[in-house]
């Protein structure tokens, strides 16, 4: 069976549904992964049930499920939608792991070890608005101008506005950094940061910023304004919005608190009840 000409199709098709890049990159990565698995054998319900068995065994439930959500995506286009395979069914968990949250203190830590560079105004402007990274590329120097900014993802539109202390920031960034007009994160080339340069730079932050490099990646930015703005409005529709997520539940996973704080509150409840 020939896979590279399936892949090839694939890859098509999901440009032809206007896919994020990251989500038709992660799709093809997945598909690659199933189709080196299959080694050429014909697709058939016993491969597919195969290859989420060696899934499950090699990698966490959340993994196994976003990979099988690409194969079944992959299924579809091949014509073979019969041999889909069922996700994993997980439990939601009540609260974030505690090792992967970062703190309002470490975040501060970050900023102060990246002085005043480009990741630093980066970190920054996705910390206070709590757009995705992919998003970064519509924060433009008209946007900065005009407090506000139109941004586009999945198929939707929907405005962000930019709070006043940080458009005063960016602005003397973009003084700094002579943009004029455009793109206000861009490369020596003059193409928007993506996820992978963004990524680098927050790492090599780490080790001055005494930040456990599990917690530095630019989507945990996004978690930590959810907490903040969650824990300041209780207001979870409005939060959604803000996050650009079609389901609330989404949302949900964003603002739980973490096992420690779990504990506080159940041992607030447990001394209301023991009074004697």
């Amino acid at each position: 069976m020939d896979y590279t000409e399936l892949l090839d199709g694939f890859a098509a098709q999901l440009r032809r549904e206007e896919k994020s890049r990251a989500t038709a990159e992660k799709y093809l990565h997945d598909a690659a992964a199933f189709a080196a698995f299959a080694a050429g054998r014909e697709i058939t319900k016993e491969l597919t049930v195969a290859y989420k068995e060696q899934l499950t065994q090699r990698y966490a439930p959340g993994s196994v499920n976003t990979a099988i959500a690409s194969l079944n995506a992959f299924l579809r286009f091949c014509g073979r939608a019969c041999c889909r395979v069922k996700p994993l069914r997980l439990q939601r968990s009540l609260f974030a792991r505690e090792e992967k949250e970062l703190t309002a203190a470490e975040y501060e830590r970050l900023l102060a070890a990246a002085g005043d560079s480009r990741i630093a105004a980066v970190i920054r402007t996705v910390c206070a608005t709590g757009i995705r990274v992919s998003e970064l590329k519509y924060i433009t120097a008209e946007a900065v101008r005009e407090g506000k900014a139109a941004v586009q993802c999945k198929g939707k539109v929907r405005l962000i506005l930019l709070p006043g202390t940080l458009c005063r920031f960016l602005r003397g960034y973009m003084k700094k950094a002579g943009v004029k007009a455009g793109s206000v994160f861009v490369t020596r080339s003059g193409r928007p940061l993506d996820r992978s340069n963004i990524w680098k730079e927050m790492k090599a932050l780490c080790a001055a910023a005494d930040v456990p490099p599990a917690k530095v990646f630019p989507h945990n930015l996004r978690h930590l304004f959810a907490r903040t703005f969650y824990r300041a409005e209780k207001d979870l529709l409005r939060l959604a919005d803000l996050l650009g997520h079609s389901s609330i539940n989404t949302t949900r996973i964003y603002t739980m608190d973490t096992g420690a704080q779990h504990r506080r509150a159940l041992d607030r409840v447990g001394a209301m009840l023991c009074t004697t």
